[in-house]
């Protein structure tokens, strides 16, 4: 009786004995489901260690890796042109036409006569300077400092003696075909061998040739901000029209070539007006009875463009 009771106090039963084998094997089970490689490894082990995709608000999954890409800002509007696309009803005596062309786009606005010609006197100056300046260039070689001060005389003072020794310089009416070609006009003419001064172009072409001379084709790169810088000083009787409607500090910065010359024959002043800004170019073109005079011409040259401004 003594060791029986030894044995229910002190030794260990089967059933208990069978209970720690169980749990036993069951550590030993849960221990090869998540050793790498083991026939029982489990999903979890398989994926031990692995991040997670982040899971986004709504349920789905996204890749923190992958940054959404941000919505492109809107590009600003560019800034509107000064000039209002408007027919105008000015108090005029005889014909006029005008054009603005936006630099940045391309666009041409104008009267409804704005492919219509007029002679260009001494506008055409611009082209013939430009056009010597860029053949020059392409031939590998550069003016003098005498050459370039009596091109500065026919810009800023509108010499007519060295504009006509120039002209034939570069080959006369050679010389408005390559203009038609390099500016991509379409309404002008060739003077044949009647002078510079008869050139006709139009005040869409005008504002197309200002704009041939601001991009660098008339005068080529090496010579483009020469020529402007040149047109921006235009002094004395040549100094009026386009940019007088402006106020004075931006009209310093606006280059200009004008053209005015009385037309005995027809009995008519020819008045016309080219002008370079940041964003546009503009072409002004008046023709009227002689006994008008050239200043009626120069303030309707301003006058019109008063009409067509959207600030003043």
């Amino acid at each position: 009786m003594a060791a029986r009771k030894r044995d229910r106090e002190g030794g260990t039963s089967p059933l208990r004995l069978i209970a720690i084998a169980c749990v036993l094997l069951g550590l030993v089970l849960v221990s090869l489901r998540l050793l790498p490689g083991s026939p029982f490894e489990s999903r979890a082990a398989a994926e031990w260690g692995r991040s997670e995709p982040p899971v986004s608000r709504d349920g789905s999954l996204t890749d923190r890796h992958t940054r959404p890409s941000p919505s492109p800002s809107p590009s600003p509007e560019p800034e509107p042109l000064p000039f209002a696309a408007k027919q105008l009803d000015l108090d005029i005596d005889g014909w006029y036409g005008w054009s603005v062309l936006d630099r940045r786009s391309g666009e041409i606005i104008g009267s409804d006569n704005m492919d219509e010609t007029n002679t260009t006197a001494s506008l055409i100056k611009s082209w013939v300077v430009a056009d010597y300046l860029r053949r020059t260039a392409n031939a590998g070689q550069t003016p003098s400092d005498a050459k370039l001060d009596d091109l500065t005389r026919i810009i800023r003072d509108s010499d007519n003696t060295r504009t006509e020794q120039l002209y034939t310089q570069i080959g006369r009416s050679a010389s408005i075909k390559r203009l038609l070609s390099v500016c991509d006009l379409t309404d002008s003419k060739v003077s044949s061998d009647l002078g510079w001064s008869r050139t006709e172009l139009s005040p869409r072409d005008t504002a197309r040739l200002g704009n041939c001379i601001a991009d660098g084709r008339a005068a080529g790169p090496e010579w483009t901000k020469w020529l402007l810088k040149e047109m921006r000083l235009v002094r004395g009787a040549g100094d009026f029209g386009i940019r007088k409607a402006f106020p004075a500090d931006e009209a310093k910065q606006i280059a200009i070539k004008n053209g005015w010359v009385d037309r005995t024959q027809e009995q008519e002043i020819h008045v016309n007006c080219l002008a370079v800004g940041d964003t546009w170019t503009m072409g002004v073109m008046l023709r009227y009875p002689i006994s008008k005079g050239y200043e009626y011409g120069m303030d309707n040259c301003q006058e019109i463009t008063e009409a067509l401004l959207t600030r003043t």
